[in-house]
């Protein structure tokens, strides 16, 4: 290894904007853009760990004209505006730069790339080697022996034979070329008609500008010496403006040796920034502060008797399990974790496989002595995603009860815009701690090991610690949690968590022949579409490559194509859409990626992920996920199973009920389009819905003003986008582009659909100033939804938000409403002791395995607790279909 000291420059005004187009917008939830300053911080890490430099700068441009706008006014003239929200991101990113105590320069009067030159020419003579990080080749001109430039997003390095590559000879070369080629996006003007590879000849040939100048009738072409003689003295301006100072007097220590970065300060912006895993990462020194809590391992059954005793007259017991998997279904219990006092707690080892395992107590003895008090409805209970660890237990024969709040619901409602609902986010964000995290006791990567196989020393302050960390959250939350949140809180989401468990514990049955035989004829279908592509293209190639299929489309067979970017040409689904009509080869392929698609995702996939045990699919309801309010589905995710094509329907054939059950499937009928009619108090669309129209026909009978009876099929089609797209906050842009039309043609619609449902359009702008006032809107039921970007500098973020703040409050009130249907039919359900179970909710729909005997009786029950789920200004409605199958129910 070179003893040689390494020194290496950040060209930091560079890296800014790199950073602010290479990371797509961020924000906090305060709506502070802060995507450059992630960007750049990940970079400047980038930099330190890949290279590790003995020495380092950063160099930013300083504010105000520079000795260049003297000489040439319009120099950089041409420069677009800094983004609005990138000018707040500047002094936070040189916040981070100061708390990492990396230095920084800037000089007025001087550009970055001066402060850059002066420095390599200083250090580089002292001995050093130096490195530039930039993208800039106009530093191409201070490249030397000790001296090279290093592009961190391409990764690639630039020496001496890289600048004689592009420019022609040595870095000095570099001014000439570009002082006759001049520089666009500087506005150097250089001499018109000469790019860089004809400047790169003529000083290959004369050596510099001043000889060329000299000898210009000695350059071929008559033009070209015309515009030599002519603009003889632009170029010598040009070779002034692009030549780089490296003389500057610098009143800074050139010292830059490596300091200790300031922990403390690091993790304050990166808590503030919301940038959670630098926080984490950073924040070692604040957790290492704190005192370790007082946890004990429970392995002797005088110390369970005790544990039990004192829990069992505790007002609130906060509870978690260790398990052996992330799927509940399948998890086994590895430990149980409890606490009733902040920073104490107890761990009850069962399930360990290492140092210390044969000194916990018998599965079935602490097993017997726990069920009754996790069972006992009188005992308060807490927990994080207690979902998870009621399912657990439930495997393990315990039926937990007394549960009275999940601090991951309780976060989510509070604080709807926190990138994550997760323990350790919500410890770092509320109570400023670190927790011991996952990776630090079981390892990571290949070397990882179960949670059985850590050490009961070890397992103990890590399990402990969630029962505690939780405990204190629960406290933290519940003091804060009031007004129609707390009444959401505990009349919506809790009783849900018990619907959801049930719904999970239970399953949905499914035919595992059925989705085999599909995936066979898939298979069939997709090879003899392989083959009529083949023909089609003249010749066989990957047609899931988008890079070989944009060669045969765009190349071989010549299709209008969009711009081509370093990938190659875009095959995405909505440019193919347009090419439908161009070339019989486009259909085929759409099938084919469709095919492809569903017996990857679904008819290969859902037979590996039937349990051994029950015969089902056990998904995961996610209740703290989306921006509404909605329920998600994972782990499979059965809500995207596609219904619109013959293909997608007929995996739905493979959703069964039990053995003599039937399915039913009830579904909301037009609920977002209810619901807004209700927030705008819209009288004409709410005397549509009582009198039970068409209200696709209805509105387009509006704005196209003719009678109902005169709309046809076309006219319904656009009313009916139009009805939808007012929800979305869709613009004439858009609308034109769904339904085929001018924008103009688009806009007329809008605006007569404003003119007849003006109360829409107070809605809109009601919800957009609540937006940007509260930065976020409300559901029905009080339910916050997070639109913290609608007051951002960016418009098209800012749009974004705006639609959203519309919305939000539709889709989110629709989830509200049905998630209290899902509450009320399963405690009728319970209450009346029937067999039918609640298997899926996908969005406005609800799915019920129904014994035949029960199905008349749950039909009723079902259709009213759905129908009376909300007081609405206009009747909701539900349409029921029952079968031997999904397909056939809906």
């Amino acid at each position: 290894m070179s003893s040689t000291p390494r020194l290496f420059l950040i060209d930091g005004s560079s890296y800014i904007y790199r950073a602010y187009y290479a990371i797509r917008h961020l924000s906090t939830s305060q709506g502070v853009a802060c995507n450059a300053v992630f960007g750049f911080t990940k970079m400047l890490l980038k930099v330190v760990r890949d290279h590790n430099p003995d020495q380092l700068a950063v160099v930013f441009d300083a504010k105000g004209p520079t000795f260049r706008k003297d000489l040439y006014p319009e120099y950089k003239a041409n420069r677009s505006k800094m983004p609005e929200d990138l000018v707040p991101q500047i002094p936070l990113i040189k916040q981070v730069v100061a708390a990492f105590n990396i230095p920084s320069l800037e000089q007025e009067g001087f550009e970055a790339d001066d402060i850059i030159a002066t420095l390599a020419r200083q250090k580089s003579a002292e001995g050093f080697d130096v490195t530039v990080v930039t993208g800039d080749k106009d530093l191409m001109q201070i490249v030397s022996d000790n001296v090279c430039l290093l592009d961190t997003m391409k990764d690639k390095r630039s020496g001496l034979a890289e600048v004689a590559e592009r420019f022609g000879g040595t870095p000095d070369k570099v001014i000439e070329v570009q002082a006759l080629a001049g520089d666009s996006s500087d506005n150097v003007p250089g001499v018109p008609g000469i790019g860089e590879k004809t400047a790169k000849a003529l000083i290959e040939e004369f050596g510099d500008v001043e000889n060329l100048l000299a000898n210009i009738d000695q350059v071929k072409g008559k033009k070209r010496q015309e515009n030599l003689r002519d603009f003889a003295d632009q170029a010598r301006l040009s070779r002034q403006l692009v030549t780089l100072v490296d003389t500057m007097d610098l009143p800074v220590t050139l010292d830059f040796s490596r300091q200790e970065p300031n922990r403390e300060a690091l993790a304050g912006l990166f808590k503030d920034l919301e940038f959670q895993q630098l926080y984490d990462e950073y924040a070692v020194a604040e957790a290492t502060a704190q005192a370790e809590g007082d946890y004990q391992c429970v392995i002797e059954m005088d110390e369970l008797e005790a544990m039990v005793e004192t829990l069992q007259r505790a007002a609130v017991v906060s509870v978690d399990t260790e398990t052996t998997s992330l799927n509940p279904m399948l998890a086994d219990l590895v430990g149980f974790c409890f606490a009733i006092e902040t920073g104490h707690g107890w761990y009850v080892p069962v399930g360990h496989r290492g140092g210390g395992a044969e000194e916990q107590l018998p599965y079935e003895e602490v097993i017997a002595r726990l069920k009754p008090l996790l069972e006992d409805a009188n005992l308060a209970k807490v927990g994080q995603n207690l979902k998870y660890d009621a399912l657990v237990l439930r495997r393990a024969g315990i039926d937990l009860k007394g549960i009275v709040a999940d601090t991951m619901l309780q976060s989510y409602l509070l604080y709807p815009a926190a990138r994550s609902h997760g323990l350790d986010a919500l410890a770092a964000d509320h109570l400023g701690y670190k927790m011991v995290s996952y990776s630090e006791v079981t390892g990571s990567g290949k070397k990882q090991i179960g949670f059985d196989e850590v050490a009961l020393d070890v397992a103990t302050r890590y399990a402990a610690e969630d029962a505690d960390i939780t405990l204190q959250l629960y406290q933290r939350f519940n003091g804060v949690l009031e007004g129609r949140l707390r009444e959401l809180f505990e009349t919506v989401e809790m009783p849900l968590l018990q619907v959801l468990i049930d719904m999970e514990w239970w399953g949905v049955r499914v035919d595992r022949q059925r989705l085999e035989s599909l995936s066979e004829g898939f298979s069939t279908t997709i090879n003899q579409l392989e083959q009529q592509i083949y023909e089609l293209a003249g010749e066989e190639f990957n047609i899931n490559s988008p890079k070989q299929l944009g060669v045969i489309l765009f190349e071989k067979l010549d299709l209008p194509h969009g711009k081509k970017t370093k990938t190659g040409w875009s095959t995405a689904v909505d440019v193919l859409k347009s090419l439908e009509d161009k070339h019989a080869i486009v259909a085929l392929i759409l099938q084919y990626r469709s095919l492809a698609k569903l017996k990857g995702t679904y008819t290969d996939a859902l037979p590996q992920l039937i349990h051994p045990d029950t015969g089902r699919i056990h998904t995961s309801f996610n209740q703290a996920v989306t921006a509404t309010g909605r329920l998600s589905s994972s782990d499979p995710n059965l809500q995207n199973i596609p219904i619109r094509s013959e293909e997608g329907r007929s995996i739905r054939e493979a959703f069964i009920p039990a053995e003599n059950h039937l399915l039913l499937a009830a579904d909301y009928s037009q609920i977002e389009l209810r619901v807004m009619a209700h927030l705008a108090d819209e009288p004409t669309l709410q005397e549509s819905f009582r009198l039970g129209e068409d209200i696709h026909q209805r509105t387009a009978s509006e704005i196209f003003a003719v009678f109902p009876e005169l709309v046809d099929s076309e006219m319904r089609r656009r009313a009916k986008t139009i009805n939808f797209g007012v929800l979305y906050g869709m613009g004439a842009f858009s609308l034109a582009k769904d339904l085929g039309i001018s924008n103009k043609e688009a806009k007329e619609y809008i605006d007569h659909y404003f003119a007849r449902y003006p109360a829409v359009l107070e809605f809109i702008e009601q919800q957009k100033q609540f937006g940007r006032d509260h930065l976020y809107v409300e559901t029905l039921l009080g339910r916050h939804c997070a639109v913290s970007d609608i007051n951002s500098k960016n418009g098209q973020v800012r749009s974004y938000a705006e639609r959203n703040a519309v919305n939000y409050p539709v889709q989110g009130s629709a989830a509200d409403i049905i998630k209290v249907a899902m509450v009320r039919i399963h405690q009728r359900l319970a209450a009346q002791g029937l067999e039918t179970r609640m298997v899926l909710q996908v969005h406005d729909e609800l799915v019920f395995d129904v014994p035949e005997n029960e199905m008349e009786c749950v039909t009723q029950m079902v259709v009213e607790e759905m129908e009376q789920a909300a007081d609405l200004r206009v009747p909701l409605e539900v349409s029921l279909g029952k079968g031997l199958n999904w397909r056939q129910a809906h």
